[in-house]
């Protein structure tokens, strides 16, 4: 007999319930919160000593949750279907009214809403308090060791899905027997808050197929040995991505400049597409402008403009006001010419300075790791899933939720969004498909996870 697979009656500490959730962040407490409203009991497994924990370091320690700004072009991946269709019934309307029934007074800025309070652990307390409120059952410290499902025929003589799981908690072991199950096992992205990529293999056993995880929204590793010189720079600007030789992606905002490349919004913005280009071996290239916004429709001219009324100085002192001081001799030599010679150039060294700036090129060698990105790209085939229930086509009475599917956002509260809207409709939809099922059996055909 396997050391888990222990009888009743032999020291398993046996739970029946009607909607089982393997995860207790975003995603995995809103889905406990829609099940429980519509009338299912919900139990929550949680490998993490708390719930939320992932949530506590979003936004930047304040939790952006949403944005005034919602739109399925926001979104990327597999799953834009599913981003579309959630979209239609929870906006961001519904988003703040479902968090201020939590308690959460919002506070927009810039359209961007965070907690009145301006810190997520408000958010992430007003759900543990909700379930709680609930009567939803959390088993924190949880470790899943093994799972179950299996059909059998009902009453009327149609298949019913059935899904029992072992786990292990302090030293113990488990078994909690559901008619539904809700995966909400969150990406690889941040896992010492407990996004481990547990959930992909959970998923995968249920016949889903994983399109490839790379980290998204991080950083970008750069070459070029002049990135110690400007280490801690932050300049207004844009970023372009070219794969290939191809513009791929472009955004703009505040840089950082860092001794490893570059980051910052813009460059996250831009990094999923950075992290598969360089899992497949492909030329990929940053294209830096620092220049200000008036200078980039005609650098030439405006700088020009510019050298003219500040004749006297040298080029390094012309540029002063204009560009951060560490960046203003990285950027004359990147054009050819030396900072402390005269501002009085000739018209191609006037269009190589203006190039510099406006084109600063760097080959990008590497992206942040999973540890250090926001999210992930990849992840359960959104095609797969059902936009309307976003229960499984593969396995009947299986859910999924969050970033453990594929479809990532920009930043701006769009992961979040999502996590709120997809549990949401999971929550909503596993407990009217728990309510038409029957007894709980407890054998049948067992994964190991």
């Amino acid at each position: 007999m396997d050391r888990f697979a222990i009888p009743a009656g032999m020291g398993v500490r046996m739970r029946q319930t009607d909607v089982l959730i393997i995860g207790g962040g975003a995603a995995g407490l809103t889905a406990a919160i829609a099940a429980s409203e519509g009338g299912a009991s919900v139990t929550v497994l949680e490998h993490m000593d708390r719930t939320g924990k992932k949530l506590l370091s979003t936004g930047n320690g304040r939790c952006n949750y949403t944005n005034a700004v919602m739109s399925a072009n926001c979104f990327r991946g597999s799953g834009l279907a599913l981003a579309e269709d959630l979209l239609r019934e929870y906006d961001t309307a519904s988003t703040v009214d479902f968090f201020a029934r939590l308690g959460i007074e919002p506070s927009e800025r810039n359209g961007y809403f965070y907690p009145a309070s301006g810190q997520a652990a408000s958010v992430a307390e007003a759900l543990r308090l909700k379930c709680a409120e609930q009567n939803v059952f959390v088993v924190c410290g949880a470790e899943i060791r093994e799972l179950q499902h299996i059909r059998e025929a009902g009453p009327d003589g149609k298949k019913e899905s059935r899904f029992s799981v072992w786990y292990r908690k302090d030293g113990k072991s488990g078994q909690i027997c559901s008619r539904t199950l809700i995966l909400a096992a969150g990406s690889k992205a941040a896992p010492v808050t407990g996004s481990d990529g547990s959930g992909y293999g959970m998923a995968k056993q249920f016949g889903h197929r994983i399109v490839e995880v790379y980290p998204a929204l991080t950083c970008l590793k750069t070459e070029g040995k002049f990135r110690k010189d400007w280490t801690g720079v932050r300049v207004r600007g844009s970023v372009s991505l070219y794969i290939q030789g191809k513009k791929a992606a472009f955004d703009e905002g505040e840089l950082q400049l860092t001794d490893y490349g570059v980051s910052g919004i813009p460059v996250f913005q831009v990094s999923r597409y950075a992290a598969q280009a360089l899992a497949e071996n492909r030329l990929t290239e940053v294209s830096l402008c620092f220049w200000p916004e008036r200078f980039r429709k005609n650098p030439v001219q405006c700088l020009a403009e510019r050298l003219e009324c500040l004749q006297q100085r040298t080029l390094e002192q012309a540029l002063i006001g204009l560009l951060p001081a560490k960046l203003i001799p990285i950027v004359i030599r990147a054009a050819g010419l030396a900072p402390k010679e005269s501002c009085q150039l000739r018209k191609e060294q006037l269009c190589a300075l203006a190039e510099a700036g406006a084109d600063f090129r760097l080959r990008v060698t590497g992206t942040g790791t999973f540890e250090q990105a926001q999210v992930c790209a990849g992840g359960v085939d959104g095609a797969e899933i059902c936009p309307q229930t976003m229960e499984s086509r593969c396995c009947s009475g299986l859910y999924l939720a969050g970033e453990l599917i594929d479809v990532d956002g920009i930043c701006g509260g769009y992961n979040l969004h999502f996590a709120w809207a997809s549990g949401r409709r999971a929550g909503e939809n596993a407990a009217k498909k728990a309510g038409k099922s029957n007894s709980l059996p407890v054998s049948g055909k067992r994964r190991k996870v």
